[in-house]
C-alpha cells in the first residue's frame, strides 16, 4: 500500500487532500494527538491519557494486535496540517466468534468538512474492501470491549470517563455518507441521594432471597488481584456474548485491562456475587477521572500531570457504572438491582454526588427495567452505525 493517496473532494476544489497511512512512531503521536488540536478550546473536551492511547494502539504493546490488525491514517492539507484520522480494523476475532464479514472503523476525528470525512471514510472502506469485507461497522475503538460509539445526545458538558465525546456535526457527515443506525448505547444518570427507604428495603429483600438460594455478594479482594480478574474474564464474556460487536476478550486482553484499571479503582466499588465458591455476577464501578484529566492538557502525566491525579482522584464527585455482567442463569434474581443499591449506599458514603450506568444497549429489555426501577433516566445516547461495502 502506498503511504499517501491523493484525493480532491467537493468542498475544497483548489486544493487536494492527502491521505496518509501511519508508520513509524512520530505519525503515530500525531495521530493520537490530532483530537487535543481539533478540540481545543472546548471546554467540555477530555484528553485521553497519551501513554494509555499509545499503548493501545501500538501493535508491539496491545494484546489486540496478538489476533487482529487495523490501519491507521491521517488526513492532511497540502501544507502539512492534519484535518482528520480514522482506523480501518480487521477484528479477526469477531470474524470466527459471529461469522459475520463486517470490519469496523474508529478513532474518527476530523475538521467540520464532509469532504475531508469523505476521504477518510472512502480509505478505510477501502482497506477493509480488501481485507474481503461486505460490510462496516463503528465506530470502535478498537473493538467494543473499549470506547465506542457516537454522541448524537448531550453535548453540553464533558464525557464520563471511558466514553467518548465528539461534535454534532460528526453523525451528520455518516449519516451523508451513507451510515445508518445499527443501535443506540444508552447512558442513564441516577443521583445516590435519591435511594428511598422502599428501594433500599426492596434490595434488602432480594439480598435475603439469594442468601437463601446462596449467593453471596462481597467486594473485590485487591490481595488477590490477579485471581479476581481471572474470575472476571468468563463472567464478562457469558454476560455480554449476545452484544452487538462482542467478541470474547482474550486473558491476554482482560489481564490489560486489570493492569490498566488498577491505579484507577476504588475495591469499595466492585462487586462480586458469588454461589458455592463460583462467581455468578460482576459489578465494576470506577470514580469518573475525567474530572482530573479534563485538566491535564494534552493528556500527559508527565511532569505535573501525575500529582494532578493523585490529588484530584481525592475530590472526584461523579462515578461511572462501567460494566454489569451476570450469568444468564442467574439474570431474574434480583442481582442486578443488588448491585446498584450497593453502588448506591458506598457512593453515599464517598460523598458521590451523581453517577452514569453506560454504556447500556437500547433493546437490553431487562437492564434498562432495572435501571428505571433504581430511578435511572437516560441522559446521554451514543450510536453505532453500519453500513455495506
Amino acid at each position: 500500500m502506498k503511504n499517501t493517496i491523493t484525493l480532491t473532494t467537493d468542498q475544497i476544489e483548489s486544493q487536494s487532500i492527502q491521505i496518509e497511512h501511519v508508520q513509524g512512531n512520530k505519525a503515530l503521536r500525531q495521530f493520537i494527538d490530532f483530537p487535543h488540536d481539533l478540540f481545543e478550546g472546548d471546554p467540555n473536551y477530555v484528553p485521553e491519557l497519551f501513554m494509555a492511547q499509545e499503548a493501545l494502539l501500538n501493535p508491539k504493546k496491545s494484546p489486540f494486535f496478538q489476533h487482529s490488525t487495523a490501519e491507521y491514517f491521517l488526513a492532511r492539507s497540502p501544507n502539512g496540517k492534519i484535518l482528520g484520522r480514522i482506523a480501518a480494523i480487521n477484528n479477526k476475532n469477531y470474524t470466527a466468534f459471529t461469522g459475520d464479514k463486517a470490519g469496523f472503523f474508529g478513532f474518527f476525528d476530523v475538521i467540520e468538512d464532509y469532504g475531508v470525512a469523505k476521504a477518510l471514510l472512502d480509505t478505510a472502506s477501502d482497506w477493509l474492501r480488501q481485507q474481503g469485507f461486505d460490510a462496516v461497522l463503528g465506530p470502535t475503538n478498537l473493538s467494543t470491549n473499549e470506547t465506542c460509539g457516537v454522541l448524537i445526545e448531550n453535548f453540553d458538558e464533558p464525557p464520563f470517563v471511558l466514553t467518548t465525546y465528539n461534535y454534532p456535526y460528526y453523525a451528520e457527515f455518516l449519516d451523508r455518507y451513507g451510515f445508518v443506525k445499527n443501535t443506540d448505547l444508552l447512558s442513564y444518570e441516577f443521583f445516590p441521594k435519591n435511594l428511598t427507604p422502599k428501594l433500599l428495603e426492596l434490595s434488602n429483600q432480594l439480598e435475603n432471597r439469594l442468601a437463601q438460594n446462596g449467593i453471596t455478594i462481597r467486594t473485590i479482594n485487591m490481595k488477590d488481584f490477579d485471581a479476581e480478574v481471572d474470575r472476571f474474564l468468563p463472567i464478562y464474556n457469558a454476560s455480554w456474548d449476545q452484544n452487538l460487536g462482542f467478541v470474547p476478550m482474550t486473558e491476554a486482553e482482560v489481564r490489560q485491562m486489570g493492569k490498566d484499571l488498577k491505579m484507577a479503582i476504588d475495591p469499595d466499588f466492585i462487586f462480586f456475587a458469588e454461589k458455592a465458591g463460583k462467581t455468578v455476577g460482576i459489578a465494576l464501578s470506577i470514580p469518573n477521572l475525567n474530572e482530573v484529566f479534563i485538566k491535564m492538557p494534552r493528556g500527559r502525566l508527565f511532569p505535573t500531570g501525575v500529582f494532578k491525579f493523585l490529588f484530584g482522584r481525592k475530590s472526584i464527585k461523579t462515578l461511572r457504572v462501567v460494566a454489569l455482567g451476570i450469568l444468564p442463569e442467574f439474570r431474574r434474581a434480583g442481582l442486578d438491582v443488588c448491585f446498584y443499591v450497593r453502588s448506591y449506599q458506598t457512593a453515599l458514603q464517598k460523598g458521590i454526588q451523581r453517577a452514569e450506568a453506560s454504556w447500556i444497549l437500547e433493546n437490553n429489555d431487562l437492564m434498562n427495567r432495572a435501571l428505571v426501577q433504581i430511578q435511572g433516566k437516560v441522559f446521554r445516547k451514543h450510536r453505532i452505525y453500519e453500513k455495506s461495502l
